[in-house]
């Protein structure tokens, strides 16, 4: 069973109000015209009236069709009566028709009009002593309307409603992306600063652990070993801290202020030789050109966790960083002769397993549209090169003397045979 389709006060009152105002015009006219049958006429008008009212003022037939067929056939016959009596009882069939098209189904909706109309067509016929097509128009012409009016408005309120739920379909699904997107924004966040803490804090406190473990494997026979052991800790944990300050107002690692990319890698190279007695090497190849910060943030950050790996796991003697500006890329290379791994068992192990420096290495450069090889097999050493499309600039390709046709990838002899 469909819900009845809702209407507004004004027009549900508009159709009660010419209800009451034909069923006055037929008494009037009763009185009026002097006609035998008038107080016969007022009467049933008023029960007519009276049974009309009723409906409006019951709950059950607006909620049900079965209740709303019971009141109208009600009405209906007490209108048979008033319309065998007055020929001005016909007025009333059509408010009549639009009762009935919203109360009951779309199917028995105009078969009840048309029974209206019919008995409307027939009463001002029997009235008039003679059917003509005049007498059948009105009536017929009325239920017409009647069922163009309902049905259109019917349409039009099915659209409504249609639009409504898209537009409510709409609305939550926009909130379902939002909080998607929301939930994704606090995801990449903490993946970022997962990142930011191991390449950054997580690295330097594990080179003061190192360090402080060198001290303490020096006393009390080497204090002079101890004390710089202890002094490199020191300058380690001022580093840090000055990370740790920066990383809170998210601002750019402090190796990169005021220095440029190549500067800080060979600092990076010279304080973790210092601090490990690591020969690390660092080696420039063609001209540097500038970047945006956050692809030397990226650079940079991937070199720390190349070579902190290297100085914990590798067990090497030696490591060398290249920054290579090639003609559409540049390039950032980090070997070692260490022990090396089995790439494909860490890859296997994820970051659950050990492997989260090279994760956070790759969605670092993911992070600025680049790319991350590593080569590594157990007992051949390690070769890393993290890889950054560029835009060529023809001005400085041209005056780059060192051009691609001289420039290299970062060489890795320590991962060859």
């Amino acid at each position: 069973m469909n819900a009845l389709t809702p209407t507004t006060r004004a027009t549900s009152w508009s159709l009660h109000l010419l209800v009451a105002g034909l069923l006055a015009l037929a008494a009037v006219r009763a009185v009026t015209d002097d006609r035998p049958h008038a107080p016969a006429v007022i009467a049933v008008a008023a029960v007519v009236g009276a049974v009309y009212a009723v409906g409006p003022a019951l709950p059950a037939v607006r909620a049900s069709r079965r209740a709303a067929a019971v009141w109208l056939g009600a009405v209906g016959a007490v209108w048979l009566v008033l319309l065998a009596l007055s020929a001005e009882g016909v007025w009333l069939a059509f408010p009549l028709y639009f009762v009935q098209l919203h109360l009951l189904s779309r199917r028995a909706g105009p078969a009840a009009v048309a029974v209206t109309a019919v008995a409307a067509i027939a009463a001002f016929s029997a009235h008039r002593g003679t059917f003509t097509a005049a007498t059948a128009i009105g009536p017929a012409l009325g239920a017409a309307v009647a069922v163009t009016v309902v049905w259109g408005y019917q349409a039009l309120y099915r659209e409504s409603e249609e639009r409504r739920r898209l537009i409510e379909e709409l609305t939550v699904t926009r909130a379902d992306l939002a909080d998607a997107q929301r939930a994704a924004g606090v995801l990449e966040e903490r993946q970022r600063l997962a990142r930011e803490i191991h390449d950054t804090l997580a690295q330097g406190l594990s080179s003061i652990q190192l360090l402080l473990r060198a001290a303490e494997r020096a006393l009390p026979d080497r204090p002079g070993p101890a004390a710089t052991y202890v002094g490199q800790a020191r300058r380690a944990a001022v580093d840090n801290l000055a990370e740790a300050r920066r990383f809170v107002v998210a601002l750019s690692p402090p190796a990169l202020d005021d220095t440029t990319l190549a500067d800080a890698l060979e600092r990076l190279c010279a304080t973790t030789a210092e601090r490990h007695r690591l020969d690390v090497r660092f080696r420039l190849d063609g001209r540097p050109r500038p970047l945006p910060t956050a692809q030397e943030v990226a650079l940079l950050r991937v070199a720390q966790s190349a070579l902190a790996n290297t100085v914990g796991h590798a067990r090497a003697d030696g490591a060398e960083v290249t920054l290579s500006y090639l003609g559409d890329a540049v390039a950032l290379g980090v070997t070692d002769d260490g022990v090396g791994f089995d790439t494909a068992a860490v890859s296997a192990r994820g970051p659950e397993g050990g492997g989260f420096g090279l994760a956070a290495m790759r969605a670092r450069m993911h992070a600025v549209d680049g790319t991350l090889r590593v080569e590594s097999a157990p007992g051949r050493g390690t070769a890393l090169t993290a890889r950054l499309p560029l835009t060529p600039t023809p001005a400085r390709d041209t005056e780059d003397p060192a051009g691609p046709a001289d420039s290299h990838e970062p060489h890795h002899p320590e991962a060859q045979p």
